[in-house]
């Protein structure tokens, strides 16, 4: 599956690059990579040790569209505010978490069964994804472009679709989601372990940094919010069990490097 993202991610870059010949823009292509928190039914809400305990990583590459340059000219495109403070950021990502519970039903001075159920159970989830997202730059573009060691922050919105794998087992045994004896009762029956898709939300800050007349550094927090509770492969009844109401989503630090094509 995830080579089909692949192929989308080409012919989207491919799409821009005839866009280009017509209608004047710019390439910037670049990789990002940085910690993920994922936020799912493993683990306690609002609880640090879940905050941190259920981390992983994740890599991208990202392509802009810059509407204030033209690349087949070397020249600048007509000044507008729309040109000269908004990108159009087109990304293929991967991000995978490892996960267990943490938090006070799994404190070591619990002994009862379900804690020992809860303490035994481990999971990961991959996810695979591709989407765009529109920054807004409140400085200038072209101010930043002409000035080496500028800083210029910025914030998105857009969306992505994505491809998960999620994984769990118990270190009691087989049987987990099945057999009461390896798993707690709020998650008989709620393991779904094929993996699916599904689309997310996506929001950043952020800020780039510029070290070369053609090269940034970059920064960002991006928030994910999935349209799914499936990602994380649980999903116990949110009718019962309000505390696993909310859909799977999380925290990603991006730490890039962008290159502009000239």
């Amino acid at each position: 599956m995830t080579k089909y993202f692949i192929v989308t991610f080409l012919l989207l870059f491919g799409i821009t690059n005839k866009a280009n010949a017509q209608f004047g823009f710019s390439h910037e292509i670049g990789a990002i990579v940085g910690p993920v928190a994922f936020q799912s039914d493993y683990g306690e809400r609002h609880d640090i040790s879940t905050n941190s305990g259920n981390t992983g990583y994740g890599i991208g590459l990202i392509h802009y569209l810059n509407f204030s340059y033209r690349a087949e000219c070397n020249c600048y495109t007509p000044e507008t505010y729309f040109n000269d403070h908004f990108k159009l950021r087109s990304e293929l990502s991967y991000n995978k978490t490892n996960l267990q519970h943490f938090g006070e039903w799994v404190d070591a001075k619990r002994t009862s069964l379900t804690a020992n159920q809860l303490r035994a159970m481990k999971g990961s989830t991959a996810v695979t994804n591709i989407g765009m997202q529109l920054e807004f730059f409140p400085l200038s573009i072209r101010d930043f472009t002409a000035t080496e060691g500028s800083f210029a922050p910025f914030i998105s919105l857009g969306g992505q679709f994505s491809f998960f794998k999620p994984t769990a087992y118990s270190d009691l045994g087989p049987g987990l989601g099945q057999l009461p004896t390896v798993t707690p009762i709020k998650y008989i029956g709620a393991f779904d372990l094929k993996g699916g898709t599904t689309w997310s939300v996506v929001s950043s800050v952020g800020t780039r940094y510029k070290i070369s007349p053609l090269s940034d550094l970059m920064v960002d927090l991006r928030f994910q919010y999935y349209f799914s509770n499936w990602v994380d492969g649980l999903s116990p009844d949110p009718k019962v069990y309000l505390e696993n109401r909310a859909n799977d989503w999380n925290l990603w630090l991006n730490f890039g490097y962008i290159y502009y094509i000239q």
